[in-house]
Order: C-alpha cells, then structure tokens, then sequence
C-alpha cells in the first residue's frame, strides 16, 4: 500500500491518509446486542469537544506519516481524559511514533515502512496492551451501525466517542477541508485509495461531528450510512473506557444490559473489574 498524501488547498500543507480495510474479521461485539426497550432516546445533540480542544487541534504527525488511524486514538483519548479530569492528555510525538510502530510496522527513518493500518488491529493492541502501553487502557470495543442514527447517537452520548473507518470519495479530499466548520456529505462513489480514519466527538440533528487532521466538521447521516457501511468497506466503533462505563450507567441505568457487556469483555480479556454501577 502506498499512503497517499493531500495538499491544503491555502497553504504549503499536507496531510496523509493510511486506513487500511482489515486483513480479516476480528471478534467483537455489536452495541445492538446490549440496548434493550427501556433505553431512553438519546438527547438531540451531544458535544464533548469544548474540554478537550487541545487535544482535538493536533494532528499527531498525520501531516508526514500514514498514521491517521493512531490520530484517532489520541484524539480519542483526548476526550476520553478531557471529559474525565477536565484536562486533556495530549501525546507527544514520541508516543504516536511507538503506537505507529508497535500497530502498524513503521519503523523510524525506513519511509517504505509507512504503509498504514487497520482499526480492528489498532483497536485490539489497545485493549490488550494500553496506549501508550500500560496506560490508557479500555475495558473494550463495539461495533455500530451505520445504518441507524439513533444507535450511534446513543453510542457517542453514552461512551464519548466514535471512531469510523471510511474509504473517502474524492470530493471530500479534492480540495481537502481548509478549516473547522467544513461539512461531507454524500458526494459520489468511496475510493479505496482515500482510505481514512476519523473520531466522531459530537452529535447534532445534521450528522456527527468528527474530528481529523486537528480540524472539526460535520459528517453527515447520508454520508455515515453510505461511507461508513460494509458496502462501501466503512466501519463504525466506538471505544469503552471504564470511566465512561462509569458515567454512562447513570445516564441510562436501565434499557442496556450492563452485566452482559461487562461479562463478555472480560471474557475477551478486558479490564472491567465488577458490574458498573454496583
């Protein structure tokens, strides 16, 4: 795979891509299986941005490496520990260098080695190992549906985040986004060659607001459905921390079943060391 490098359109900047679609199916469980009828309706928009800007405005070396899908992490990560502390942990380059290397085979200063990498396996090493490792671990991960807005609403109100795999169409990227307050909306087939990874920090009635490249802009519900569907090689998670277990039980403490969630990721070896809320 050769990571495809953009141009801003207004300045002397580049940016890369480097998703790659996964190798093969990893085992996981879908949310769907844990929302039960007396789930309350998520609210009509959702933002846990304004704590962690910092985090959320820098690219994370995905102007010179392929490393997009480790962006997404630390983005992640950035609100994950925003929304809990009221401080962002924000990483340093050394940090995304090892997460890159240790996820996606880069090695420093062998360029032929920046080739990318996929979510699942980036997801898995997360789970497993922390990231950085030993720290910032999640209690697991779950598979969205695209397809449903009212899933992955419920998904980003109740866990903080969502972290999509897409196959971007060229439109989106030529030109590519100049500032936050861009929009993509349908427009046009999925390129296997655009591939990108992207987290979603925030929900409004026209789509999900997503963050990439240090800028914030709105993906659309049309565009989710299509770009992030298996049909057009998309996939949609979003990333279980224990703290937000923690918090999302007292948002909905009925209408999801807690105790299976729990038991089935500790059974894929997460962390969650008792039911939430107990």
């Amino acid at each position: 795979m050769t990571v495809k490098t953009i141009k801003h359109p207004h300045s002397k900047l580049a940016f890369r891509l480097g998703r790659k679609r996964p190798v093969a199916r990893c085992p996981r469980f879908s949310l769907r299986n844990y929302l039960m009828r007396g789930l309350p309706a998520p609210p009509p928009s959702c933002d846990y941005t304004k704590p962690a800007g910092k985090a959320l405005a820098n690219v994370y070396e995905n102007d010179t490496l392929g490393d997009c899908v480790i962006a997404g992490i630390a983005h992640v990560v950035g609100v994950l520990t925003a929304n809990a502390t009221g401080t962002p942990f924000i990483y340093n380059n050394k940090q995304i260098i090892q997460l890159y290397s240790a996820i996606g085979g880069y090695v420093p200063g062998e360029p032929s080695t920046d080739q990318g990498c996929d979510e699942q396996t980036a997801l898995n090493y997360w789970e497993n190992n922390g990231a950085p490792a030993g720290s910032h671990k999640i209690a697991g991960w779950l598979s969205v549906n695209a397809a449903d807005p009212a899933e992955y609403r419920t998904a980003l109100w109740l866990f903080e985040n969502l972290y999509f795999g897409l196959e971007l169409p060229d439109a989106w990227i030529n030109p590519m986004p100049a500032e936050t307050g861009f929009t993509w909306d349908v427009d046009g087939p999925a390129d296997p060659s655009n591939g990108h990874c992207v987290a979603g920090v925030a929900y409004t009635a026209q789509g999900v607001v997503i963050d990439t490249w240090g800028m914030t802009g709105t993906l659309t519900d049309r565009a989710i459905a299509r770009y992030g569907s298996p049909g057009s090689h998309g996939e949609v998670y979003t990333v279980v921390s224990q703290d937000a277990i923690a918090k999302a039980t007292q948002k909905a403490p009925n209408g999801f079943d807690w105790s299976q969630l729990v038991a089935d990721f500790d059974s894929m070896g997460g962390s969650v060391s008792a039911t939430p809320g107990h």
